[in-house]
C-alpha cells in the first residue's frame, strides 16, 4: 500500500504555489531513503514571479527603520521559539539528524543569530561627518543592496537559511531563498513563519534544482548572489553573477587541518575533535577532517582516535546515544564510500571504513592513518565522517602541510605552549583558527575562508555589512 506523500510549495509575494508548470521532484528522508513529500521543480516563470515580488517590496522594506526591522525579526525568534518542535521534525526528516541533537544544537544558536542580527540592525556605524574640502560637508550612508538571490545547501538547510535571510532582512533588502533539492522542508516552514510577520513578497521562497539556482543567479533583477555549497557551484555562481556584475558572497568547501602538537592532553584533544570531526557526520566545511599530529605521540593519539570512532554511534534520529545521522543522499553516500576504495597502499583504515545497515544513508565514523601530503583524501573535501591522521616532525613542517591545500576556511592548534599558539594562529591561512577547541561558532564573530573556501563572512557585524552598500553624500556649505 502507497503512502501518499506530502505536498510542499513555494512562497511567493505572500502566498504558497505550486509551480507554474506542475513539474514536481520527490523529496527522501535519508535515514530511510524512501520519499516522504514532493516539492516544487522551479522554473523560468516561478523564478521571475518570486524575483517581481521581491523588487516590488524592496523600496516599502528599505524604507523602513531599523528599529522596525529590529521589531520584525525578534518576532521571528520569538516565533521560532514558539514552533520549534514543527522546525525539528520537518528538518530530521531533511536530513535524518538525530532529534535530541537537532533539538539542543541547532535551535538555540539560530534564534540566537537572528537575534544578533535584529540588535544589528540599529548598529550600523560609518566616519564621522566632516569637511574634507574647504567649503563641503562629507557623509557616508549605509544602504540596503538590493533584492538578493540566495540558495542554502543540505547540510544545515534551517540554519544556513537563517545566515541568508538575518542579515539580509537586517539591512533592509528582500530575499528570494532556494533550499536544497534534498531538503527543502524546513525552509518552506520557515517561509509560513516568516510570512506571518513580513510584509508580502519581502522574504519568498522557491524550490527546485541547480537549474534552479542557475535561473536565480542569471535573472537581472538580484543586486546579490549568495550561497553556501561547494567550490564547483560557486564557482559557477561567480561565473554567472560577473556577466552583469552582481555581487557575490560564496561560503564553500572546507578541509580543516587540526595540529596536535606533543604537549597536548591526548584524552581531551581525542575526546573533543573526535566529536567535531564526526558531529553531523562530517558534513561540515569546518569539521576537524584533518588531524597533524606530532609525531612522538602519533602512535598514542592515532589509537585512541580509533577507540574514538568505534563508540561513535550512528543510527535513527530518535535513538538518544546516536552522535550522528545519514549522509544526506545516496551520490553523498558513494563519494564517501569512493574515498575509502580508492585509498593508496600505503594508507590504514583504523576503524570504520564501511556502510552501516542496509536503510538508510548510514557511513561509520572513520579513521585513516599513514597518508601522504598529495594522496587525495588529504587534498580534496570527503564531506563525511572520516577522520585523517599524517604524523609531523616539526612546526614548520605542520604549518606547511596544514596550508598546503586549495581550502581555507577553518583550522586549530592543540598546545599548552602560549607562544607556539599565537605563530601558528598567524601563520595559518584559514578564515577561522580555534586554539584548543574545534568548531564553537557564535553570533558575534565572523564565518568565512580564503582561497577555494570563497569570500564574504556570515554572521558578525562583518556579514551584516556584506549586505549593505556604501555611498558618499557631499554638500556644499554655500547653498
Amino acid at each position: 500500500m502507497s503512502t501518499e506523500l506530502r505536498r510542499l510549495r513555494n512562497y511567493i509575494d505572500g502566498e504558497f504555489r505550486d509551480a507554474a508548470d506542475g513539474r514536481t521532484t520527490e523529496v527522501v528522508n535519508p535515514a530511510t531513503g524512501e520519499a516522504y513529500a514532493t516539492a516544487p521543480l522551479s522554473g523560468e516563470a516561478d523564478v521571475d514571479a518570486a524575483m517581481a515580488a521581491a523588487a516590488a517590496a524592496f523600496p516599502g522594506w528599505r524604507d523602513t527603520t531599523p528599529a522596525e526591522r529590529q521589531k520584525a525579526l525578534l518576532k521571528i525568534a520569538d516565533a521560532f521559539e514558539e514552533r520549534a518542535e514543527e522546525l525539528i521534525a520537518a528538518e530530521v526528516e531533511n536530513t535524518g539528524k538525530p532529534i535530541g541533537l537537532t533539538r539542543s544544537e541547532e535551535i538555540p544558536p539560530m534564534v540566537d543569530q537572528i537575534r544578533f542580527f535584529a540588535g544589528a540592525a540599529r548598529m550600523l556605524e560609518g566616519r564621522s561627518a566632516g569637511e574634507y574640502m574647504e567649503g563641503m560637508t562629507s557623509i557616508v550612508r549605509r544602504e540596503p543592496i538590493g533584492v538578493c538571490a540566495q540558495v542554502a545547501p543540505w547540510n544545515y538547510p534551517m540554519m544556513m537559511a537563517v545566515w541568508k535571510f538575518a542579515p539580509a532582512l537586517a539591512a533592509g533588502n528582500t530575499v528570494v531563498l532556494k533550499p536544497s533539492d534534498t531538503t527543502p522542508a524546513s525552509t518552506v516552514l520557515i517561509a509560513d513563519i516568516i510570512g506571518s510577520v513580513l510584509p508580502k513578497g519581502v522574504f519568498n521562497v522557491i524550490c527546485g534544482d541547480r537549474d534552479t539556482g542557475r535561473l536565480m543567479v542569471e535573472h537581472p533583477t538580484p543586486a546579490m548572489a549568495s550561497i553556501t555549497g561547494s567550490v564547483r557551484a560557486g564557482m559557477s555562481v561567480a561565473e554567472s553573477a560577473s556577466k552583469d556584475l552582481k555581487r557575490v558572497h560564496l561560503e564553500l568547501g572546507g578541509k580543516a587541518p587540526v595540529v596536535v602538537f606533543e604537549d597536548t592532553d591526548i584524552d581531551k584533544a581525542v575526546e573533543d575533535i573526535s566529536v567535531a570531526g564526526f558531529f553531523n557526520a562530517g558534513q561540515d566545511c569546518t569539521a576537524a577532517t584533518r588531524v597533524l599530529v606530532h609525531e612522538s605521540i602519533h602512535d598514542e593519539f592515532v589509537s585512541a582516535l580509533a577507540k574514538a570512532a568505534e563508540d561513535a554511534k550512528t543510527g535513527q534520529p530518535d535513538d538518544e546515544d546516536v552522535l550522528f545521522g545519514p549522509l544526506n543522499n545516496p551520490n553523498q553516500l558513494k563519494q564517501v564510500a569512493g574515498f575509502i576504495e580508492r585509498l593508496p597502499a600505503h594508507a590504514k583504515v583504523e576503524a570504520g571504513g564501511h556502510q552501516v545497515g542496509e536503510k538508510g544513508y548510514f557511513y561509520a565514523a572513520t579513521v585513516v592513518s599513514g597518508l601522504k601530503q598529495d594522496d587525495e583524501i588529504i587534498q580534496k573535501e570527503v564531506f563525511g565522517p572520516v577522520i585523517t591522521v599524517q604524523s609531523f616532525s616539526d612546526e614548520d613542517q605542520a604549518v606547511e602541510w596544514a596550508n598546503g591545500v586549495e581550502y581555507a576556511l577553518a583550522s586549530s592548534v592543540w598546545t599548552k605552549d602560549h607562544a607556539r599558539a599565537m605563530r601558528m594562529s598567524k601563520k595559518l591561512d584559514f578564515g577561522c583558527v580555534w586554539i584548543n577547541t574545534h568548531i564553537p561558532l557564535v553570533a558575534e564573530m565572523p564565518h568565512g575562508g580564503f582561497k577555494k573556501s570563497g569570500y564574504g563572512k556570515d554572521l558578525s557585524a562583518y556579514g551584516f555589512e556584506d549586505y549593505t552598500r556604501i555611498k558618499h553624500v557631499m554638500t556644499s556649505l554655500d547653498a
